[in-house]
């Protein structure tokens, strides 16, 4: 398991918000949707895209741009347009004064907007939940990530143009898949960039050593690792493993493994039924109390505290 699949594999896209927005100017929409993640694919036209607090950024058609929450940002066919509409957590849809928008500007199939032939489309993917496992990631990336047309090609992007509008049997999880494949493909080639400065986990997989210890630890959790017998697999001594792992990654072994098996945990309380004994001893702990014990001391709550509060509608965990 690489690097990028061991951190998307856990938090897939499941039944993400995905629509095609046409415009025609002057148009402004104001994004306060908390998305952990959104992917902005630009088809037609040009829109402005402004993080609250970070410079806006020009889309053109084959641009691509990763917008991360749960700060929100603003879209536009100019920098000083002011909103007309707002949307908010799963995808509602309204005035900056609360009138509802969903109906007027419906266009058909998850497509939305003021003109059926604006000269302006743009393909939105939001990812409606944080997945523990892509933390590691995330926290890697910037606020507003851009790739123009000129340093990304991507066959998947018409797919993805073509299968958003179809409403046929499976079409969100197909949907899904593709939403999937078209991030793994923006940030490999984000990382890919001449001069890019990817995070320390994702360089240290292509080291002969390193790399090798991470994607045992990846693959094979639940194994009862020591810096000793992974140090043994890797054909390094002890001591070598445990300073090169750290120089690299930035923490100790034993360190990251548990980083990664409490993600791991935090992803099944919330996607599964599985007990808490259950979970425990699937990523690598003897039992619930060893698991409680590590996720209290790592994430402050208990195993069950977490699946309940994941459990939470989204403005009910906010206001709590």
């Amino acid at each position: 398991m690489d690097a990028l699949a061991g951190l998307l594999d856990g938090p897939r896209a499941r039944g993400a918000f995905l629509l095609r927005m046409v415009m025609e100017p002057p148009w402004s929409v104001r994004i306060e949707d908390r998305a952990p993640l959104s992917l902005l694919c630009m088809t037609a036209g040009e829109a402005w895209i402004m993080p609250d607090d970070d410079d806006p950024v020009l889309l053109r058609p084959g641009d691509v741009a990763i917008a991360r929450g749960p700060g929100p940002y603003t879209a536009a066919d100019e920098v000083t347009r002011a909103p007309t509409a707002l949307i908010g957590p799963g995808g509602s849809c309204h005035t900056l004064q609360g009138e509802p928008l969903a109906e007027a500007m419906h266009l058909g199939v998850r497509s939305w907007g003021n003109d059926p032939h604006g000269s302006a489309t743009m393909l939105v993917g939001t990812y409606q939940m944080k997945g523990e496992v892509s933390a590691r990631l995330l926290d890697a990336l910037p606020q507003l990530l851009h790739l123009p047309a000129d340093v990304w090609d991507c066959p998947l992007m018409p797919v993805l143009d073509d299968e958003i509008s179809r409403d046929e049997p499976g079409q969100s999880v197909v949907l899904d898949r593709i939403l999937d494949l078209v991030l793994i493909a923006v940030v490999r080639a984000w990382f890919s960039r001449p001069g890019a400065e990817a995070p320390a986990w994702y360089l240290a997989m292509g080291d002969p050593v390193v790399g090798r210890a991470l994607r045992l630890l990846q693959d094979d959790p639940a194994h009862p690792w020591t810096v000793a017998s992974l140090a043994a697999k890797c054909g390094v001594s002890r001591a070598g493993l445990a300073r090169r792992f750290n120089d690299l990654v930035g923490e100790p072994p034993m360190a990251y493994l548990t980083g990664w098996r409490l993600a791991l945990a935090a992803d099944l309380l919330r996607d599964t039924d599985a007990t808490v004994e259950a979970v425990a001893r699937r990523v690598g702990y003897s039992g619930s109390f060893a698991l409680s014990a590590a996720f209290k001391r790592v994430r402050g709550i208990s195993p069950q505290e977490h699946r309940t509060g994941a459990a939470l509608p989204e403005r009910q965990q906010e206001s709590r």
